[in-house]
C-alpha cells in the first residue's frame, strides 16, 4: 500500500508516538507485507525467528520490537507491538469509509458494461467496459476491473484477508488495506470469495476462468488462462502460473508456487510448490502417475492378504 504523498520517519514516528533510528528526513513511500516489500517500504516483524529477513529484506524501514543495529542505507522504528503499530498506519492512511449508496458516487463504470438489481459497488471502484454483474454481487472499496468480465451472483469481491495474531485475550486481527484486481477477460462464477490483499493486490489476470465456489485468499496471483473449479480453496500469498488447470475441491498451503500448465487433479491438496508442465494428485501431493502407481501396488498388497 502506497501512501498518497511520501511520509518522513519522523513523521511516522509521531503518528505511532514511538522511537526512530535513522535520518528524521529518512523518505517512508508505504507499508507492505515482507513477501511484496520495495524500496520506500515498511515492514514490520515481531519474533526473533523473522529478524534477519526483515532486516535484509527490500524495505527500507523496519518497524520492530527490539532495538539491533541499522543496515546501512535503511531506518529503523522501534515499537512495543509492531503488529498493532502497522495496523494503526493502514488505518490512518487508508481509512473505512461507510458507503451511502448501493453503488458509490465515486466508482466509475465503463461503456455497455451491466449491473444488475442488488448489486454493491465500494467507494473508489473501477469497472471497464462490456462487463456483465449478476445481482446480489458486492464488490467491496478499491476494486479494480478490467473489460469483459462477468461475475455471477452472490460472489463477494474485497473481503478481509484471514489474518490473526493469537494474543492471551483472543485473536487480533491484522487490518487490510489492499484490494482485488480483476483483468480483462476474467469470468467469476456463482458465490466466489476473492479477498484483497492485506497490504498489496490479489490479482486475477487475463482470461482466467473460475466455477462456483472458488476462494481465493490475500495477495494471491493467479496467472492468464487459468481454469479452476468449484470448491476450490486457494490459500493467501500463492502464486499459480499461466495456464493451470485446478479441478474440484483442490485446496492450498499459503506461499506456494504452482507452475506454469500444471494440472492439478480434483480432491489434491497441494502442499509445496510444483513445477509446471505435470499433472498433480494427492495429498500430499506428488505427480499424478507416481501417485496412482502407489494406489495400484497399495491395493496389490491388500489383496495378497
Amino acid at each position: 500500500m502506497k501512501f498518497k504523498k511520501p511520509q518522513t520517519l519522523k513523521q511516522i514516528a509521531s503518528l505511532l508516538n514511538i522511537d526512530f533510528i535513522g535520518d528524521a528526513d529518512f523518505q517512508v513511500l508505504g507499508i507492505n507485507e515482507i513477501h511484496v516489500v520495495q524500496r520506500g517500504d515498511i515492514v514490520f516483524v515481531d519474533h526473533p525467528k523473522y529478524y534477519d529477513k526483515a532486516l535484509k529484506s527490500a524495505a527500507t524501514t523496519i518497524l520492530i520490537n527490539k532495538k539491533v543495529d541499522c543496515p546501512e542505507g535503511k531506518s529503523l522504528l522501534i515499537s512495543d507491538d509492531p503488529f498493532n503499530d502497522f495496523n494503526k498506519i493502514t488505518k490512518h492512511f487508508n481509512p473505512f469509509i461507510a458507503s451511502k449508496d448501493s453503488i458509490s458516487e465515486s466508482a466509475i463504470i465503463g461503456q455497455n458494461t451491466v449491473i444488475q438489481p442488488n448489486v454493491f459497488v465500494g467507494n473508489n471502484v473501477k469497472i471497464g467496459s462490456n462487463c456483465f454483474i449478476h445481482p446480489n454481487v458486492t464488490i467491496y472499496d478499491n476494486t479494480i476491473i478490467g473489460n469483459n468480465v462477468t461475475i455471477h451472483a452472490n460472489t463477494v469481491l474485497g473481503a478481509d484477508a484471514f489474518y490473526y495474531k493469537n494474543r492471551p485475550a483472543g485473536y487480533d486481527k491484522l487490518i487490510s488495506g489492499g484490494r482485488v484486481v480483476l483483468k480483462d477477460n476474467v469470468d467469476l462464477g456463482a458465490s466466489c470469495t476473492v479477498d484483497k490483499g492485506v497490504t498489496g493486490d490479489t490479482t486475477i489476470k487475463n482470461g482466467t476462468k473460475l466455477d462456483n465456489q472458488v476462494h481465493v485468499g490475500h495477495d494471491t496471483v493467479i496467472g492468464e488462462k487459468c481454469l479452476i473449479a468449484s470448491q476450490t480453496g486457494i490459500a493467501g500469498c500463492v502464486i499459480i502460473e499461466d495456464e493451470v488447470t485446478i479441478w474440484g475441491q483442490v485446496g492450498t498451503n499459503s506461499g506456494i508456487t504452482i507452475g506454469k500448465g500444471a494440472v492439478i487433479l480434483g480432491q489434491t491438496g497441494v502442499t509445496k510448490s510444483v513445477p509446471g508442465g505435470k499433472s498433480y494428485f494427492g495429498t500430499p501431493v506428488e505427480e499424478s502417475r507416481e501417485k496412482l502407481k502407489q494406489l495400484a501396488g497399495l491395493k496389490r498388497l491388500l489383496k495378497e492378504k
